[in-house]
């Protein structure tokens, strides 16, 4: 007999969980929230953060709205399948629920929170110039994170181990990235 399915976590409390870890990026926030949810709750919510922020770009109409949901959708499920996998070959003990939920929690925020700073930028001639600023930051942020994400939810100590884990998945993305990116 199998195990239950466990409840999907509601998005309202979901959004709460990402308000508290975005404030407060420690192993310790990481900890707290890694066994509340699942992988499904993970892709639903990078999923609704992969709408908004397409719609908030509105470039490409509906179909870019979908294209541009599939490839964040099927990043973020290589990113954190590479953290896990790759993270356990570096003797991590997490698993791939407690890396995608956790990873989850600042990844849909700053997708739309990067859409709405891009947009609101792109009014103005000034702050066009800012956007490769805005990117920067958000790529830190991002990399900030998953750092410390990587260290919470694959028990990886900080070091080399939890930056190589890291480095391996954001080339593993890039490349699914460009390559969904080619085919839609």
């Amino acid at each position: 007999m199998s195990a239950p399915t466990p409840n999907p976590v509601p998005i309202s409390e979901m959004i709460d969980q990402s308000i508290k870890l975005i404030s407060n990026p420690t192993v310790q926030t990481f900890d707290t929230y890694e066994n509340r949810g699942t992988m499904r709750d993970a892709l639903i919510y990078v999923g609704l953060g992969a709408l908004v922020s397409g719609a908030l770009s509105f470039s490409g109409g509906l179909g870019g709205i979908v294209g541009g949901a599939i490839s964040t959708l099927a990043s973020f499920f290589v990113f954190v399948y590479v953290v896990h996998a790759f993270g356990k070959s570096q003797g991590g003990t997490g698993t791939l629920d407690q890396v995608a939920y956790t990873f989850s929690l600042f990844w849909m925020p700053l997708s739309i929170l990067s859409a709405l700073a891009i947009l609101i930028l792109t009014i103005t001639i000034v702050g066009i110039l800012l956007i490769p600023a805005l990117l920067l930051a958000i790529l830190a942020a991002n990399a900030y994170f998953g750092y410390v994400g990587v260290q919470s939810s694959m028990n990886l100590p900080k070091g080399s181990q939890a930056i190589i884990t890291l480095v391996v998945a954001v080339i593993a993305t890039a490349i699914t990235y460009g390559i969904i990116d080619t085919i839609i």
